[in-house]
């Protein structure tokens, strides 16, 4: 079964074909990240723009690249929520529109389910269920995948998500954006035991709160600059770095040692980050340990088409009200 999947839920422009969920038969992603690093972060008008000018090409050339046509694919699916609302209704129309115009069934899929999907397609044996860490720009959860479409948050960020947190730093450091690669290029010059900074506590054991340590990292910054003293940017990054990758591994592998889990996995955008993986793996302790390749960690077609056959064949598609929604929990009840 053929699926094209479309995302579009903040600054790529992503469309791929993936065949029974596993197999990526074409993958376009165009990026707007150039642009935005203009500006420090994602300017939501901007990506929306650039969303509209890029769909119909790259759905085009995804086809080109599969060699196909719309007559071979099954079902079109695409990210519905959440996201910024303006980037995922011009996605979510474009779908629309050509599931309507081709007569093929129209798959909703939650952008959090879809990173975690990027997993089968680095691991064709991977099944249900397993512990995940889903930590991106928007998120930071940790997350019981009980079957592919049955999920049981166990933790959340309740402010700043780690990925958003790595942005702010690093806009602030002056290392760019986005800012999980800069911290993470940074931190590989830097001492990360230089800087003694705090360790959020939550009311939930596995929820995050980075928004104070965003905060200590730039109050050490500023300090130093009225001060007139040369900050240590590559130890402050490192210190930082360390301090949020030992955050996540421990409550990725505690609560799988807790919830009685033997296989754990990471995926979303702060999958990419070496020493998240390097920590997790020492923590595993004898259980099997997942991450996407790096080309499957950032926001991307594949992980929506992949996600979107295990809700096809659940029988969860919609008509043409679909509509966008900014935000809505990784375990929805549809």
């Amino acid at each position: 079964m053929y699926i094209l999947g479309f995302e579009s839920s903040c600054d790529e422009t992503a469309a791929s074909i993936v065949k029974d969920g596993r197999e990526i038969i074409s993958n376009i992603v165009y990026t707007q990240v150039e642009e935005h690093g203009l500006y420090g972060g994602v300017v939501p008008e901007i990506a929306s723009r650039r969303h509209i000018d890029a769909v119909s090409e790259v759905m085009q050339r995804c086809l080109d690249q599969a060699g196909m046509t719309m007559d071979d694919i099954d079902a079109v699916a695409c990210t519905f929520a959440p996201g910024l609302i303006g980037a995922l209704l011009v996605g979510l129309n474009f779908a629309k529109g050509l599931a309507f115009g081709a007569d093929k069934p129209l798959v909703p899929v939650h952008h959090l389910r879809g990173h975690i999907a990027a997993l089968y397609l680095t691991y064709p044996e991977l099944k249900p269920p397993f512990m995940c860490l889903v930590a991106s720009g928007g998120h930071s959860h940790i997350v019981a995948v009980e079957d592919y479409t049955k999920f049981k948050v166990i933790g959340k960020t309740i402010d700043d998500a780690a990925g958003e947190a790595f942005d702010k730093v690093s806009r602030t450091l002056g290392l760019g954006y986005p800012g999980g690669p800069a911290i993470a290029k940074a931190a590989l010059k830097g001492d990360m035991h230089k800087y003694k900074l705090p360790t959020p506590h939550t009311e939930n054991k596995y929820d995050v709160s980075f928004s104070g340590l965003k905060t200590a990292v730039i109050n050490i910054y500023n300090t130093d600059n009225m001060k007139g003293v040369q900050t240590d940017i590559d130890s402050l990054a490192a210190s930082f770095q360390e301090k949020i990758a030992q955050i996540l591994s421990d409550n990725l592998t505690n609560a799988a040692k807790e919830y009685g889990f033997d296989k754990i996995a990471i995926a979303g955008g702060v999958s990419a980050n070496t020493r998240l993986r390097e920590l997790i793996e020492q923590k595993a302790d004898g259980r099997k340990f997942y991450a996407p390749r790096i080309s499957l960690c950032g926001d991307n077609g594949a992980m929506i088409a992949a996600q979107g056959y295990y809700e096809f064949i659940k029988g969860k598609t919609a008509g043409l009200d679909l509509n966008g929604i900014p935000s809505l929990p990784i375990d929805f009840d549809c």
